[in-house]
């Protein structure tokens, strides 16, 4: 009652039924995640599942003791859901125009998605934005922060990635619980991007061998490769749409932007070896939806790296990470960039 009361209140009675969805979805995760060690110790627990479980609790411990990230309930807890993702995500913009539509919420501030529990409830609302003309995808996301309010559980849709992706996505998600700016996403995830990168380095330096290190500068590789693929195309997008043509001439280059990504990305497997590990990204037809989001995590990444490596200790940097905070976006997106100018 009182979650409606402040949706009826924040948005209009019409945003009531996706609270509502938002609040079932987060309950039934609580519901169903229990202690780490009842899994451990419960003998029908798999046991792959019990060393992946027990591997989770070493970077756990990592992320508080040697990277300073906060030290309460989340991931201490496991939840096995009966889906492949914990919510999808919505996205869209306009038909020429790689500007992303935000939404806005209590607490997050505004972003640019539409987070939902069901694939159908995501895929319904997308159905409707295209309807209105807008560009659209939907993406199955692993795992979320709550930013602190409540303990984050460790779930089955992340918890079988290997170890180095592993420790990334607890010390991202950590990391959005030391500082968050609400309605900043590119402080935010450039942020978050930045501490998952030294943190795993640290930790690889502690408990990694040559395989996992291997392994994992491997995967590296192939991710700076695709954002390489991926900003190309974009800048290639906003120059287009920037442009004096005619929307419809707009409309054709577009596509031919679009099929050259798809082509292009086809030459980059064969160059990976065949490797497939982003063939879901062109699950649905490309679109500026696919684009919209691609600079928030990397545009200031750079600026962070720098003032951590200026800062030399975790601490020192999330101190001055909650300065650069406190500051207005205009002024603390200007420090960054300008500090992560080579």
């Amino acid at each position: 009652m009182a979650a409606g009361a402040l949706a009826c209140a924040l948005g209009g009675c019409a945003q009531l039924s996706y609270y509502a969805q938002a609040a079932q979805g987060q309950y039934a995760l609580w519901s169903d995640a229990r202690p780490i060690d009842d899994w451990l110790d419960d003998p029908a627990t798999d046991a792959k599942l019990k060393g992946r479980l027990a591997k989770a609790r070493q970077i756990r411990a990592f992320a508080v003791s040697e990277l300073g990230l906060p030290d309460n309930g989340s991931y201490k807890n496991y939840a096995a859901l009966k889906r492949p993702y914990v919510l999808w995500n919505v996205v869209a913009a306009p038909e020429l125009s790689l500007q992303a539509l935000q939404w806005c919420f209590p607490i997050a501030g505004c972003v640019n998605y539409r987070g939902y529990y069901s694939k159908e409830a995501a895929q319904a609302y997308a159905a409707e934005l295209r309807a209105e003309h807008y560009d659209v995808q939907v993406g199955g996301v692993p795992a979320y922060s709550t930013l602190g309010w409540f303990d984050d559980p460790l779930l089955s849709t992340f918890i079988n990635y290997s170890d180095a992706e592993l420790a990334r996505m607890i010390f991202h998600e950590l990391a959005h619980q030391v500082v968050y700016v609400a309605g900043d996403s590119q402080f935010n995830e450039s942020f978050a991007s930045a501490v998952e990168e030294a943190g795993v380095r640290h930790w690889l330096a502690r408990y990694g061998n040559d395989t996992l290190r291997q392994s994992y500068a491997q995967y590296v590789l192939r991710r700076q490769d695709f954002l390489r693929l991926l900003m190309r195309h974009r800048d290639a997008l906003k120059a287009l749409y920037a442009g004096p043509l005619p929307a419809a001439a707009k409309r054709d280059e577009k596509a031919r932007i679009f099929a050259a990504l798809k082509e292009e990305y086809q030459t980059l497997k064969a160059n990976w070896g065949g490797y497939a590990g982003y063939d879901r990204w062109f699950a649905e037809p490309l679109s500026n939806a696919h684009l919209a989001s691609v600079a928030t995590y990397n545009d200031f990444l750079p600026g962070f790296q720098k003032l951590l490596e200026e800062k030399k200790t975790f601490r020192a940097f999330y101190a001055a990470v909650h300065t650069l905070a406190q500051e207005d976006k205009a002024q603390r997106h200007r420090a960054l960039a300008q500090l992560g100018r080579p």
